[in-house]
């Protein structure tokens, strides 16, 4: 699976690519405004609370997946056609793009990268930026779903008994319980590894090389036949670390309810120990 497009190869080549700006973080909601500030030529914003998950609930998460069609008609909007190649990005290293590159390929499309680096590693290869609102003119992709395995709570839960490994994309300190911004309650799945996203990356938001990759995902017990599964928060992060993995030749479903689903249930066992 090819998962990134670096800057110096999609330098050239904006015009016959559709480009995704999903510049979004926890606790903001600026990511248009920085889009009208200056964004790579052509780029559409998406916004991901509304157009890249459905509305919030404690039985399924703070950003449960979207409807089929609702995506749909979402990449519609964004200018998305049946064999558009597809190149999402943002200013967090791919924290949350990678959310949308998850969904399009869960969707079924398969020419969908995240760019290296994002916008800092464009305009540091030389690539201009311009400002002001983007109206794509409307596409006619057909989505379906299944194209990207997923997990449900209890599927999770069962995995590291069936001897599957359930990697917490989520800061350390959230996953050892000594901290919870967000959610209900503060602690892991029972069995989960520690497996921050950030660590996918090195010096300049990039991903660290597929080498590095697998040396790091199998010190956390993913080896050859290893049924991964990923959860952070909410289903966004953890989408990043789907696509680390993806870039090391893993193969990871993703629970998109994740903690908020969990912590939400006072049913469910909490882990806090490290």
């Amino acid at each position: 699976m090819s998962v990134l497009t670096g800057a110096p190869e999609l330098l050239g080549r904006t015009g016959d690519v559709v480009l995704l700006d999903v510049r979004w973080a926890l606790g903001r909601s600026d990511g248009r405004e920085q889009h009208r500030a200056g964004h790579l030529p052509g780029a559409v914003y998406v916004d991901l609370p509304t157009e890249l998950a459905a509305g919030a609930s404690p039985e399924a998460g703070r950003h449960p997946l979207p409807s089929v069609q609702a995506l749909q008609a979402a990449a519609r909007r964004w200018g998305i056609s049946t064999g558009s190649r597809v190149v999402v990005y943002d200013t967090t290293g791919g924290l949350a793009a990678a959310r949308a590159w998850w969904l399009l390929r869960w969707g079924g499309l398969t020419d969908v990268t995240i760019l290296d680096g994002g916008l800092a590693a464009w305009t540091a290869a030389g690539g201009e930026l311009e400002a002001g609102d983007v109206v794509a003119d409307p596409g006619d992709v057909v989505l379906t779903s299944g194209g990207m395995p997923v997990l449900t709570a209890d599927g999770a839960a069962s995995l590291p008994a069936k001897g599957g490994v359930l990697l917490d994309a989520r800061a350390g300190e959230r996953y050892r319980g000594e901290v919870e911004p967000v959610d209900p309650r503060a602690g892991h799945v029972p069995g989960a590894v520690s497996a921050p996203t950030t660590e996918n990356l090195v010096t300049g938001g990039r991903f660290a090389t597929a080498a590095v990759l697998t040396e790091r995902f199998a010190a956390l017990g993913v080896r050859p036949g290893t049924t991964v599964g990923v959860y952070c928060g909410s289903g966004v992060t953890a989408a990043h670390e789907v696509a680390a993995l993806a870039e090391a030749g893993i193969e990871a479903a993703l629970w998109p309810g994740s903690w908020s689903q969990w912590s939400a249930d006072p049913d469910r066992p909490i882990a806090t120990a490290p």
